[in-house]
């Protein structure tokens, strides 16, 4: 999996950074594109990255508040006019369906595909496909506010090349079929099985991604062991009470929620325009969790 950063940006657009937006690349069998928030002018920024809207066919939508969730009317239309005909469905907190569907029934807009919604009631597992397993759980926001939680498959493991040199496997067409775990006549005669020249299964990788929070419990269980966690830090360290009052975490909170999660790597974003130097949150963040950056909107980084 990586992860494209369209909108890093809270509350409004600035010109270093837009509105929340972010682009998970699958390895399932589609190649989909997954779609987390989608603030006004995602489509803009569609337009000015590498990822194709027509290839994303799961939008997943962490809360209703307007710098989350005022694109995506726009991007649902001009995907439709570029000719995508990949289904789409939408998972969001509920409202999300009547908010799209008023949207584009007021403004006389036909999709060309089809378009579904599910509505999040309650935590726990949303859906299984292609090996990919997505947990969802409320936050701490003053509407609801939910986290992501993708587990991609494991792999199969490596072929054992030392074994099959030790026991004087010639290479050949066969070694794939050995990998594959099929039983396998070699050209001298001898029958062996693929398992048992087979390492351990290579675990897939975690990925979780977080709507606007204070600083809770659910957001720690969710990113529990990830290999990377992608949390809103809209306030310095030095504004606790103000984020508090917010409902919004610091860049401390988040720092805290991926080290006490032993997370493996954190990614601060929905960061406030008054912030025009990233840098002094970056080093907030940094003395309390070291494998921490600050996204950047167009970044990519391999999950």
């Amino acid at each position: 999996m990586k992860m494209t950063f369209l909108g890093t940006g809270a509350g409004v657009p600035s010109k270093e950074r837009n509105v929340s937006s972010l682009v998970l690349h699958t390895e399932n069998r589609q190649n989909s594109l997954w779609l987390f928030d989608c603030g006004e002018g995602t489509q803009q920024q569609f337009l000015n990255s590498s990822p194709k809207a027509g290839k994303v066919d799961r939008i997943f939508i962490t809360h209703l508040h307007g710098d989350h969730l005022y694109g995506l009317p726009g991007f649902l239309a001009s995907r439709s006019f570029q000719g995508a005909e990949r289904p789409l469905t939408i998972y969001g907190p509920a409202g999300i369906e009547a908010y799209v569907r008023t949207s584009l029934e007021i403004s006389g807009t036909h999709l060309l595909y089809d378009c579904r919604f599910e509505e999040i009631r309650k935590s726990g597992r949303l859906f299984e496909s292609d090996g990919y397993t997505v947990v969802t759980d409320q936050l701490d926001h003053g509407i609801p506010s939910f986290g992501y939680r993708i587990e991609a498959p494991s792999k199969p493991g490596p072929l054992l090349k030392e074994r099959v040199q030790a026991e004087g496997i010639e290479p050949g067409p066969w070694l794939g079929e050995l990998k594959q775990g099929k039983r396998v006549t070699l050209p001298d005669g001898r029958k062996v099985c693929g398992h048992d020249y087979i390492g351990s299964p290579i675990k897939g990788k975690t990925a979780v991604i977080l709507g606007d929070t204070r600083k809770c419990k659910a957001a720690e269980v969710l990113s529990r062991e990830a290999d990377v966690v992608v949390h809103e830090a809209t306030f310095s360290g030095e504004e606790e009470k103000r984020a508090y009052d917010f409902y919004h975490s610091t860049t401390i909170h988040a720092a805290q929620t991926a080290r006490d999660a032993r997370a493996k790597k954190l990614i601060l974003t929905h960061i406030s325009p008054r912030y025009t130097n990233p840098e002094p949150l970056l080093k907030e963040a940094v003395s309390v969790f070291a494998y921490t950056v600050i996204a950047k909107d167009f970044m990519t980084m391999i999950v």
